[in-house]
């Protein structure tokens, strides 16, 4: 009689570790090497021929998306080993592409505690529960709208009527949203004063351009973590996916491939994630061996979406925002400190 396997434990999965000096040096040297593609690209575009300019556009766009994952290890306070230089080092990381460093910070460590249940919602908003079609890529790709949802907190901001809408939130916290949300409005008066002076096109090619391009790249950039997992359950091994990738695409999304363990352990510094990676590989549930694999299924999923009647699809999705909205509490809601992250990593709220 054959015996049953005993299933595995993770060991080293959720086991916490401090930002050591070998990994804010490991960080700096990423910040080098973003630094140094920025140049090259701005280098491109000022190049004459509609070719070179083109390709230092796309290579803009394509540095500002993974500054973006840079900044999501600084929200993380993984980078360095003291707390200050991470929003000095997130908030400069954010601002090619508009993403305020505080306001990133406090929706997505709310989205670490909160994953798996109603209230789970990223600073990124892309509803992972809704069915997979090939309008809803198009629609997430290309959503141009949060520019007019960022210029409406930047207005929000310098008129001092700005108010988070996901839960209570500390005056500290918001006081640094809003002071950055202010200085981020200097980036449009800046570029509307050097085109009448006569340098639109350096605004366009270094900016406004990348930042266009940059939309698609981040949404697929984002796209494997949760889609098409278990999202009605907060066991991290059903709810989330990591893919295995090459050390370019682990070096591009800034380990965002390794998002199972991530999210099992944040407060490890991403450089270490992938020695628990062969953890994962056995027992998570979602595990693709590359980018074009995973975006592969995720094609195939669409179109099966596609050939279902409309009524289908309707259907499907509007029983996941019923999933998606929480009941009402009658209970008063949680102080300011206790909106957010786990206990572990609760200091964006103090």
């Amino acid at each position: 009689m054959p015996i049953a396997e005993i299933p595995r434990k993770p060991q080293l999965l959720y086991a916490r570790a401090r930002v050591t000096g070998h990994d804010q040096t490991i960080f700096i040297i990423k910040l080098c090497v973003a630094a140094a593609l920025v140049t090259a690209g701005a280098l491109l575009t000022a190049q004459d021929g509609l070719l070179p300019s083109a390709a230092g556009v796309v290579l803009l766009a394509a540095v500002y998306t993974h500054m973006v994952e840079l900044q999501h290890q600084s929200l993380h306070h993984t980078a360095f080993t003291s707390a200050k230089p991470h929003r000095i080092t997130g908030i400069p990381l954010g601002l090619p592409l508009l993403v305020s460093y505080t306001h990133y910070r406090v929706r997505h460590l709310q989205h670490h505690k909160q994953l798996g249940t109603p209230q789970d919602s990223e600073f990124f908003g892309f509803d992972t529960r809704a069915p997979l079609t090939w309008g809803m890529l198009a629609r997430g790709a290309f959503d141009y709208g949060r520019l007019y949802l960022i210029g409406r907190e930047i207005v929000r901001s310098c008129r001092g009527t700005w108010e988070y809408d996901a839960g209570d939130i500390s005056d500290r916290r918001r006081a640094e949203i809003t002071t950055e949300y202010r200085w981020m409005a200097l980036l449009p008066v800046a570029a509307v004063a050097l085109a009448i002076a006569g340098y639109g096109g350096p605004v366009l090619e270094l900016w406004v351009l990348p930042l266009l391009v940059a939309a698609p790249m981040h949404f697929l950039l984002e796209l494997p973590e949760h889609i098409l997992c278990d999202t009605e359950t907060t066991d991290v091994l059903r709810n989330t996916r990591s893919i295995t990738g090459s050390w370019f695409s682990t070096w591009y999304t800034n380990g965002n491939n390794l998002h199972v363990e991530h999210h099992a352990a944040m407060t490890v510094s991403i450089n270490r994630l992938r020695a628990r990676h062969g953890e994962v590989t056995s027992l998570a549930k979602y595990v693709d061996r590359s980018y074009p694999s995973f975006f592969l299924a995720v094609a195939r999923e669409a179109t099966r979406n596609s050939r279902r009647s409309p009524e289908a699809v309707a259907e499907q999705a509007e029983a996941a925002r019923a999933v998606r909205t929480p009941a009402p509490v009658a209970t008063p809601g949680p102080s300011p400190v206790s909106v957010g992250a786990p206990r572990r990593d609760r200091e964006w709220s103090e």
